[in-house]
């Protein structure tokens, strides 16, 4: 602008800038509204830490003065505006309960409220500047696409300054070479700073210091490290080194005597008599040669760290107090040395089978565990569940904080919390919503030590489940698995890495009873979620020069880490079907659908009926009876069935769709529908023991949307040949007046039994979780009547828990007392 230019201030210049401020919606400064009026002095920026460049606490400076937004009514409408504001695409996610850490001076908005189409946060509603219930702990954050407005000016976006972070940390073996075992338990501290990894000085060093290292790297506690004997070996590494002559040359003496080959400590006195210097065979100690090698490093400016005091409830050790070396620093860590830390392994990651036997005996005594996580694609993330009276219901997100999330963690035995999650990200729960507000100091051995609140339905909905995501211990069984041949990273044939004799090499998996418990575990391990399916036959995927077949046999539970945890053939390949085109596949997803029985409305809904052979021959094709009903006297007499309704609710986070395709589907005229899965629940009568007294299986008559939640749609129906399936927040009713809705107790004596009902019980379907598809209720039956009650979810393929199952008072065998 050239103010002393008077054709730049001509009227028709000034005519047409208020055609363009009228055009482009610029109010004038003196009709703005109140929200408006500081739009042009507003400035973004993120901070916080540790974060990267694309992600941050969000800070807005208005009348020059910095301050936040507060996470009450955040949505990621709101951060699509507030990423664009910074110059940003759009956003991924949003945090909340200062994930970044909390910030200072004013909280300028509450309760922001967008649709996520504006061009500036000012034209979203909320409680206006600087009006705010909140405290510094609600801060909320974005996490944006890191991809930039084409032609974005950042004239308005200030970046905090780029000071140095602690983003990463690694534990180094002081001791030895070679291949070590996965997970590294104890080592050296090092941090990653722009010069490389750099160690920590170990002056002031406490065990606070060592918990937050250790929960950053997936472990749940520390132990004590024996500082006698790395400083016994840093004595005698700094003794060899400075007595170690420049170049290493043969040993001197006056007479060629021979030494005796021996690893020594500093000189040696000869058989002549005169003082040598160790030869190089003395000096393959391999501890001393690695501390020799850590003091070359210390006399070479190798710390990047001192002053650590933490507190220990930290999830991150850049939320600790320190202080860097600068880079004109000639002395670091006078008189100090490195950090070293040991972390004890969660039961999950133990080493040996004589650690998981030690760790998992306090779980034992405790008799069940009280938090347990579902829902989650990998291990150590998923949606907080809470026992509470012999029930297990979820956490409501109010408040929800790393604090609380990492008391969670390391009670299930990973690291510290990488984030706390809400509104239901990790799947809704379905039930009771035990605790809300939860406040805890990080110390706490278990959530339920933690401050909060017993809440009702009322108060809080399942869309505001809380989720944990924990830092787990680096092992590197993804370094071991890869697929080839897929048209994208999730699918392919699945190959493995083994060793000896001889180099590393790559190998295939036979197809033989490959299947999706299987195929759970290798996406699994290679960090892609859940498995889709798992595939026997990979003709279509090209295996390029791998044709070997190295693992057969191999059968799975579904919650190993790794497929080396499940049992296989080992070196003794046997396999039917030995061509490359017949070994196994995986297609995999971050997703999955996770179906779940409303075990109370079997249990109000049982009765028994006698119902005439008439009527039964649609079920006698469905093979809905028991065997001795072929020899009935068809069509007179009756056959006694025990009815009940299913609503089968799915929890997940993709749609539950039959295996498979609608060209397969088979048409049943009885019922006058097509039939998408073999069988999709088994119903059985056991005694206390686990004997199977009556059966009766239902293949999917029509997998459909009965009705769903208030904000989602249903999408699948029988009629017509539609899609059938069980959308994410809808259930299925099966009623009992339903043909095959039933089973057969005709031949049943009077006792005491149990009533068991499976979902999906072949594992045609993947899910997220199977242990909660099966149900049980404790039955009695006096030949005319049937009373069926503690109906409850989860334990159905326990042994443990058939053991633990109620009997009736009295009761010495399967007969009424």
């Amino acid at each position: 602008m050239r103010p002393g230019s008077v054709w730049w201030w001509s009227p028709w210049r000034l005519l047409l800038c208020l055609l363009c401020s009228l055009c482009l919606g610029s109010p004038s400064p003196s009709t703005a509204p109140e929200k408006r009026a500081g739009s042009q002095g507003l400035r973004f920026r993120l901070a916080g830490f540790p974060r990267k460049p694309f992600e941050g606490r969000v800070e807005i400076q208005r009348a020059g003065e910095w301050g936040t937004i507060c996470d009450d009514d955040f949505t990621l409408q709101a951060a699509h505006v507030l990423c664009r504001e910074l110059g940003f695409t759009e956003a991924t996610g949003w945090t909340h309960s200062a994930k970044y850490g909390p910030g200072t001076g004013h909280i300028w908005l509450d309760n922001l409220n967008c649709r996520g189409t504006e061009q500036s946060v000012t034209e979203c509603a909320s409680r206006g500047w600087g009006n705010s219930d909140c405290t510094h702990d609600e801060d909320a954050g974005v996490i944006c696409k890191d991809q930039r407005l084409p032609g974005f000016s950042d004239s308005n976006v200030i970046e905090v300054e780029h000071h140095l972070q602690v983003e990463e940390v690694r534990l180094r073996p002081a001791v030895g070479r070679g291949r070590r075992p996965l997970p590294v338990t104890e080592g050296l501290v090092e941090v990653r700073l722009p010069d490389g990894w750099l160690k920590v000085c170990d002056k002031g060093w406490s065990a606070h210091n060592s918990h937050v290292v250790c929960g950053m790297l997936g472990f749940p506690s520390e132990k004590r490290v024996n500082t006698a004997f790395y400083r016994k070996l840093r004595k005698r590494a700094a003794k060899a080194s400075a007595r170690r002559p420049k170049p290493l040359g043969r040993p001197i003496t006056k007479h060629k005597v021979k030494p005796k080959p021996r690893v020594g400590w500093g000189p040696i006195k000869s058989q002549t008599g005169l003082w040598r210097v160790p030869d190089l065979f003395e000096l393959q100690n391999p501890l001393i040669l690695s501390f020799q090698r850590l003091l070359a490093q210390r006399q070479q400016h190798s710390f990047g760290l001192h002053g650590v005091a933490c507190v220990g409830t930290e999830a991150h050790l850049s939320l600790c107090s320190f202080e860097f070396y600068r880079a004109n620093d000639t002395t670091r860590c006078p008189g100090g040395a490195p950090a070293v830390v040991s972390c004890v392994p969660g039961p999950l990651y133990a080493a040996s089978s004589v650690q998981k036997k030690q760790q998992s005996k306090p779980q034992g005594e405790v008799c069940e565990a009280r938090v347990r996580l579902k829902g989650g694609a990998h291990p150590g993330e998923g949606r907080v569940e809470v026992l509470k009276a012999g029930t297990w219901g979820t956490v409501c997100d109010r408040k929800w904080d790393l604090q609380a999330a990492t008391v969670v963690c390391r009670e299930l035995g990973f690291g510290s919390a990488r984030e706390a999650l809400s509104g239901g990200r990790m799947g809704q729960g379905m039930g009771a919503i035990h605790m809300s507000e939860v406040r805890c100091s990080g110390q706490e051995p278990s959530l339920w030590k933690c401050p909060h609140k017993n809440i009702t339905a009322e108060d809080c909905s399942h869309g505001q489940d809380a989720g944990v995501r924990c830092n787990l211990p680096y092992t590197g069984v993804e370094t071991r698995i890869r697929l080839s041949g897929g048209r994208s990273r999730h699918e392919g044939r699945v190959e493995l890495q083994i060793g000896g004799p001889g180099p590393l090499r790559w190998g295939l998996i036979c197809g033989d009873d490959w299947g999706t418990l299987e195929a759970m575990v290798a996406c699994r391990q290679l960090g892609l979620g859940y498995a889709n399916h798992g595939l026997q036959e990979t003709w279509y995927w090209d295996s390029g020069n791998v044709t070997e077949v190295v693992m057969s046999g191999v059968h799975c539970t579904g919650t190993e880490l790794s497929l080396d945890q499940c049992s296989h053939h080992g070196t003794q390949i046997a396999c039917k079907r030995k061509e490359t085109r017949f070994t196994a596949g995986v297609i995999c997803s971050e997703t999955a659908s996770d179906l779940l029985l409303h075990a109370a409305l079997v249990q109000e809904t049982a009765y028994i009926e006698d119902r005439p052979l008439h009527m039964l021959y649609c079920a006698a094709e469905e093979n809905c009876l028991a065997h001795s009903a072929r020899s009935a006297n068809w069509p007179y007499g009756h056959r006694r069935l025990l009815r009940f309704s299913s609503q089968i609710h799915n929890l997940g986070r993709a749609d539950f769709r039959p295996k498979a395709g609608r060209h397969s589907w088979v048409w049943h005229e009885c019922h006058g529908h097509y039939h998408s899965m073999d069988i999709f629940t088994h119903y059985d009568i056991l005694t206390p023991n686990g004997t199977k007294v009556a059966e009766g299986h239902k293949a999917s008559f029509c997998l459909e949307d009965t009705e769903c939640q208030e904000d989602v749609s249903k999408r699948y129906e029988c009629a017509n040949f539609g899609e059938q399936g069980i959308t994410v927040g809808c259930w299925d009713l099966y009623r009992h007046d339903i043909d095959c809705q039933w089973i057969d107790i005709t031949d049943v004596k009077p006792g005491n039994y149990i009533l068991q009902v499976v979902i999906n019980p072949n594992f045609e379907v993947a899910e997220s979780d199977f242990t909660n598809n099966a149900m049980k209720c404790n039955c009695k039956y006096d030949g005319h009547r049937i009373w069926v009650h503690n109906c409850h979810i989860g334990d159905a393929f326990s042994e443990e828990a058939n053991k633990r199952f109620e009997r009736y008072p009295g009761q010495t065998s399967n007969q009424i007392i």
